[in-house]
């Protein structure tokens, strides 16, 4: 007969499932953790925030680095657009003012520097516009998502409408998700070239200029390591580097990247980060000048700027 003492007591018996329990939760949680991490790039950033430490102070100044900004104007509402979504921004040279389009009522606001609202200029006959970008001369280029098209506009200080039926457009065809076509547009003005971005997934294009100054149909893709962001909210070209700045509202992040593509420095858009007092609740539009002064809109109605420091 076995000796009592060579047997497990009841309580040990009831540890080991308790034990395996633990085990298989932990187990999940980190799986969990492993999911949360790949789906938000969280590692990625991690990795390009380590290189961050490692880059010289001479590389810094040759690009616009992101860790160095500061916010200045923090979610200030821009007046009267409570209602409206602030979809893009883009930076004017000439005039030194901005233009935001707004897509769920269709119109340009131009606004100073500090997000006064100078003037509304309703877009009519668009129907999602989403995108926004600075030619020159007062030309802009809009893309709107719904009817996927590019539109080239002409605005003057005595423009108080622009009619959709009587601007040259250019057919960007359909996307496979019909609500996450194209939404980033900026003028590379060093290569001639538009650059188009897709939201989801994540994509370049660029467009040439024509002969008869209207843009070619054909899209060719763009290579970038930086693209590795949950969507392409919008995007704009810093004109003293050429660096491609690249605006993610689902991932909360602005990228800068060279011009080989290459992922240079990026900026969380976290409260606490970069002098941020809370979270940029939807990011859909950025701008640079030509000092380097950042410029960004949030949906619905919310203006922010960043100075580098």
């Amino acid at each position: 007969m076995p000796s009592t003492a060579a047997l497990p007591t009841a309580s040990v018996r009831r540890r080991v499932p308790h034990r395996l329990r633990w085990t298989a939760l932990g187990a999940l949680l980190l799986l969990a953790a492993y999911a949360v991490i790949a789906i938000l790039h969280w590692d990625d950033r991690a990795l390009l925030w380590l290189k961050e430490r490692f880059t010289s102070p001479a590389a810094q100044a040759q690009a616009v680095w992101l860790p160095g900004y500061r916010v200045t104007v923090d979610a200030r509402p821009l007046a009267g657009m409570e209602n409206d979504e602030a979809s893009d921004l883009t930076y004017d040279p000439a005039t030194h003012t901005l233009y935001a389009v707004m897509g769920k009522h269709p119109f340009l606001a131009q606004l100073t520097l500090q997000g006064d609202v100078l003037r509304k200029i309703p877009l009519e006959g668009w129907s999602n516009p989403e995108g926004v970008a600075m030619l020159g001369d007062g030309r802009l280029a809009i893309t709107d998502e719904r009817l996927h098209t590019l539109a080239v506009v002409s605005v003057q200080a005595d423009t108080t409408a622009l009619h959709y039926a009587e601007v040259p457009k250019v057919d960007l065809g359909m996307s496979a998700n019909q609500n996450k076509g194209f939404e980033g547009v900026t003028w590379d003005a060093r290569h001639q070239r538009l650059l188009l971005g897709l939201e989801r997934p994540a994509k370049l294009f660029s467009m040439k200029l024509g002969d008869s100054g209207s843009f070619e149909a054909d899209k060719a893709p763009v290579a970038s390591d930086a693209l590795d962001m949950r969507n392409l909210s919008a995007m704009t070209i810093d004109p003293r580097t050429g660096h491609m700045l690249l605006l993610s509202a689902d991932s909360h992040m602005l990228m800068e990247a060279d011009m080989q593509g290459e992922p240079v420095s990026f900026m969380a858009l976290l409260g606490g980060v970069n002098g941020l007092k809370n979270t940029i609740p939807q990011a859909e539009g950025v701008a640079i000048d030509e000092q380097g002064t950042l410029y960004m809109v949030s949906e619905p109605n919310l203006f922010y700027a960043f100075k580098k420091q």
